[in-house]
């Protein structure tokens, strides 16, 4: 499988009830990934390859924040939990149109995070995490000897007063950080 052709956008966390739907932890802003039925790609767990499912319905679980989707090739409680820890597939070229402003979690992970005012660098983004408004998890850069080395990563609100730059040409983002955001 070549990495680069596929996008993961959910992750199946569990079977869910006796009928083989199952429980999905998505990692993408659209629903209709995890709604409208149609073809979708899967990789099981140690799985070289993707595998195609048919999927008749999905649902949204607003309290725990997950999907319940079942597909057509998995009737039962057995079959469900087989695809446990499977990543739920889309074609790189399946990548919705975005509104100025907006981007794709996977383009801003491995964006190096600049401090606007001194263009040094902080760090670079490892994830995003969404907890009301999103926030950049950022891996801090090596420093330098003697001076003290962070060990925590850092928790960087993504809105656009905090990042006025994203970059994804040059790979960066530009970063105004409110006085002691860094020092947490």
């Amino acid at each position: 499988m070549n990495p680069e052709e596929w996008i993961t956008v959910g992750r199946i966390v569990a079977p869910q009830g006796l009928r083989g739907e199952v429980r999905i932890y998505p990692e993408s802003d659209f629903p209709e990934r995890f709604q409208v039925p149609g073809q979708r790609w899967i990789l099981r767990s140690g799985a070289e390859e993707p595998e195609s499912l048919d999927l008749v319905s999905g649902r949204f679980l607003p309290t725990k924040g997950l999907y319940v989707v079942q597909f057509a090739q998995i009737g039962d409680r057995t079959a469900a939990e087989s695809l446990r820890g499977a990543q739920l597939l889309v074609a790189a070229s399946d990548r919705p149109p975005l509104e100025p402003g907006e981007f794709h979690y996977f383009d801003l992970i491995g964006l190096t995070v600049i401090d606007q005012a001194s263009q040094s660098p902080i760090g670079t983004v490892v994830n995003l995490l969404s907890a009301g408004n999103d926030l950049l998890e950022v891996e801090p850069c090596e420093v330098p000897a003697g001076s003290p080395k962070k060990t925590k990563r850092l928790l960087i609100p993504f809105v656009e007063a905090i990042v006025p730059v994203v970059d994804l040409t040059n790979q960066r983002l530009e970063i105004t950080p409110p006085p002691g955001l860094l020092d947490l």
